[in-house]
């Protein structure tokens, strides 16, 4: 299934107020990996941006003032996200500016190009309801690294969510998602082993604190207890009054 992370920056909050976007970045994923596909434009808005939407993104008008305007880019966008389920953290922003963009140029809405969407932010909502669930507040909570992050960029903010999203609905698969894992047929690596010859080694000290601290590390990922920590240890019953 092909999936398109997508973010953008604008001039301001409204686009009904004149405000444009001034840069895309899309991040392509393929059955839920990476691929490295990815699409990014800086985009001159024809105007100024607000001052606090420069705050945001820092990106001047000097700056933009020599990148393409949104008709000179929205055949490659349009090819791009062809069919894709698009991935957006609070999508009614983003796609309001991106259909208003497509009908300044006569085109169908943006919406109508793509195969649906997902908002990560509703997802969040719903998996940490009464949490702050901002792109910052989840790459913490997910632990995924956001130093480098000192001012808003759609492209480094969609590789960022791309993180999140996989992170967010993997569940416990977290430890090895990215990881392609190949498949081996044991009974073509072994001879056949009668019972008796069988030989079971307990495990060492060592080996027991390496299992002891990938649970530790579920239980973190959950904020709890995962399931193999609560089938060892399970709550002891209360006491009746």
């Amino acid at each position: 299934m092909r999936q398109i992370v997508l973010d953008t920056e604008t001039t301001g909050i409204n686009p009904k107020l004149g405000n444009r976007i001034l840069e895309i970045g899309c991040v392509e994923l393929n059955n839920r990996m990476l691929t490295g596909n990815n699409l990014h434009f800086y985009i001159n808005p024809e105007r100024e941006s607000e001052e606090g939407a420069l705050n945001v993104h820092g990106l001047t008008t000097e700056f933009l003032s020599d990148k393409p305007k949104f008709r000179e880019i929205v055949d490659q966008l349009r090819e791009y996200i062809q069919g894709a389920e698009v991935i957006i953290h609070n999508a009614p922003f983003d796609l309001g500016f991106l259909n208003h963009e497509f009908k300044l140029l006569n085109l169908p809405d943006f919406t109508e190009h793509i195969g649906g969407v997902i908002d990560t932010l509703v997802q969040a909502k719903e998996l940490h309801p009464g949490k702050r669930n901002s792109l910052d507040a989840l790459c913490d909570r997910y632990g995924i690294s956001n130093s480098h992050r000192k001012l808003h960029g759609a492209l480094l903010d969609a590789e960022l969510l791309a993180d999140v999203y996989l992170a967010m609905t993997r569940g416990q698969n977290s430890l090895g998602m990215d990881v392609e894992e190949e498949v081996v047929n044991v009974g073509e690596l072994l001879e056949p082993v009668a019972l008796a010859e069988v030989i079971f080694v307990p495990a060492s000290a060592d080996e027991l604190a390496a299992h002891a601290e990938t649970l530790a590390g579920l239980d973190k990922a959950v904020k709890g207890q995962c399931i193999w920590t609560a089938a060892l240890n399970p709550p002891a019953p209360q006491e009746a009054a």
